[in-house]
Order: structure tokens, then sequence, then C-alpha cells
């Protein structure tokens, strides 16, 4: 993560030279410019969601609702209904299985960098372990 901390404009020979304050954060392989919090002086922040990650996680409680309703007798029958195969499914419903203070970072867009589905699908069950193997601070 690149961070400059003050906003600075100084002279080398002819060229001006500005300086400003930002984050470089990574979400999904791509890279995301993040202005600094807001202070005198600076630019706001503006925390943007991974709508990836955040669409599969309600996407997984929707299933898991439908589930848990009994409108479905199964993984099968309802990824036979969504259009789905069963292994996917199964792989998107352990995302209800995160952490609550993980999902909330996520849908903050406070979520540490680099974090992606292909993690989520492979973090461990027990929140303490998820936290640690994810990137995200023990509570």
């Amino acid at each position: 993560m690149t961070q400059v901390a003050d906003p600075r404009l100084t002279l080398d020979g002819d060229c001006l030279v500005v300086q400003v304050p930002l984050r470089i954060k990574r979400r999904g392989g791509r890279k995301e410019i993040i202005a600094p919090d807001s202070d005198a002086g600076s630019l706001p922040s503006r925390s943007r969601t991974n709508e990836p990650l955040a669409l599969m996680i309600a996407r997984a409680h929707r299933w898991l609702g439908l589930l848990e309703s009994g409108r479905y007798a199964s993984i099968r029958e309802l990824a036979l209904d969504v259009g789905v195969d069963n292994s996917y499914m199964a792989r998107v419903l352990r995302l209800t299985l995160l952490a609550p203070d993980i999902i909330e970072s996520i849908l903050n867009g406070t979520e540490p960098d680099g974090l992606s589905l292909g993690k989520l699908y492979r973090a461990p069950t027990e929140w303490e372990e998820q936290r640690r193997t994810l990137g995200f601070p023990a509570t």
C-alpha cells in the first residue's frame, strides 16, 4: 500500500511537484485509489464497497433463507431451480459462516487489501481462524 501523509507543493527546477495524500488498495486484481480521511486541508475519504463480494454474501444469505424456510428441501433442489451447479451453491453458502465483523467490513468497504471470493470460499469456519487467515484484526 502506497501512502503520502500530507498534501505538499514543491518546486523542482522549473517543475511544480504536487503530492496528494492517497492510498492504493487492491480490489479483485485491480488497484483503486482511496482518498484519506477527511480533516482540515485534506481530501474527503470515500470508502467503496467491493460489490462482487457484497453481492455474493447477500446471495448466500438469501439462498440460506430459502432453504431454512422449507421452500426447498435440499441444496440440490434449490440449485436446480436457480440454475447453478450443486457444488457452486454449496461453496457460496459457506459465505454465511463468515464472522459478522468480517461481513460488516466487506459491506463497509474496509476489508483488507486483496480479499477475494476465492479466499472467502476457502476460509475456515471458526471465526478467530477466519480473521487470522483473511487478514482481519483479532477481536
